[in-house]
């Protein structure tokens, strides 16, 4: 029976290690990080994905400052209040939660987000910065799977990875960072030809397709890690992720819940680079 990796306690653990951070930046410095976070409509997902964000900043400390929009915001409106907020010197990071209303191009937005305060790592800059291993703010749900394989002692390095899903947000840089730490890295999608093969070959299986119980348990190698990115809606109401946890682990060494494994990590995560880049601007980084 493989191994839970709890990412609840692990982000706990890192949340209470930058509380101090914060308290000690303030001590020092007199600057508090300020993260701005920008909803535009009502998406009840991403409604609640803003609280559990919020209160994670309040718990350690950081100042958020709440833009909530309606849903008929226009592109020219929220590019005005992106560069207000890169001109504010108490916003150290912003974050617009996506999606966004269709009549905004998410592309044009992620790029008006000033690259030293781009602390979810989705501007261009920060992605050429995590392809040719420069400094920059890595995307914090792929961090969080970095942090989860650090803390669990899996060492990637020799070893052969599999990510199933090329997003910009969490397949291709999570490929990339494998790959910096040394593994072999594929990565698969919708069109791979016999996927389970593929998978069958993984010491380490990154899930982050968005489809529930996709990846079954016999395409398990025995003693694989396997962590799960997807956090799918059944027709219940619950949430499941895109590997079939119980089947997968019986043949799994380690593996990751969804919920419960990922998504306390990447908020983690965007709270650690916020405080990184309020480091940054008064020299501490």
């Amino acid at each position: 029976m493989a191994r839970i990796i709890d990412g609840k306690k692990i982000a706990l653990s890192i949340r209470q290690e930058l509380k101090n951070d914060v308290a000690e930046l303030e001590q020092q410095k007199q600057v508090v990080p300020g993260l701005a976070v920008v909803l535009v409509g009502l998406d009840p997902a991403s409604q609640v994905y803003v609280r559990m964000k919020k209160k994670a900043c309040a718990e350690v400390g950081i100042t958020s400052f709440s833009h909530e929009l309606s849903s008929e915001t226009s592109e020219v409106e929220l590019l005005k209040l992106i560069d207000q907020l890169n001109q504010d010197p108490m916003v150290h990071g912003i974050l617009v939660q996506l999606p966004l209303p269709s009549q905004i191009d998410e592309s044009k937005i992620i790029e008006a987000i000033s690259p030293a305060k781009d602390v979810d790592g989705f501007h261009p800059y920060s992605a050429g910065q995590l392809m040719t291993g420069g400094p920059g703010f890595w995307p914090c749900t792929p961090w969080g799977v970095m942090e989860l394989l650090r803390v669990e002692g899996v060492d990637p390095k020799g070893k052969s990875a599999v990510v199933i899903g090329r997003s910009n947000i969490v397949g291709k840089p999570v490929a990339m960072m494998l790959l910096a730490a040394h593994a072999t890295v594929t990565i698969c999608h919708s069109r791979t030809p016999d996927l389970a093969a593929v998978v069958r070959q993984a010491d380490i299986v990154v899930a982050a397709v968005g489809r529930p119980r996709m990846v079954k348990g016999d395409w398990i190698k025995e003693g694989a890690t396997v962590i799960d990115v997807g956090t799918n809606r059944l027709d219940d109401g619950s949430l499941c992720g895109d590997v079939d946890f119980v089947a997968a682990s019986e043949r799994a060494a380690a593996i990751s819940p969804s919920p419960g494994g990922v998504g306390p990590m990447t908020i983690a995560m965007l709270v650690k680079n916020t405080i990184v880049s309020a480091k940054k601007s008064c020299g501490l980084a």
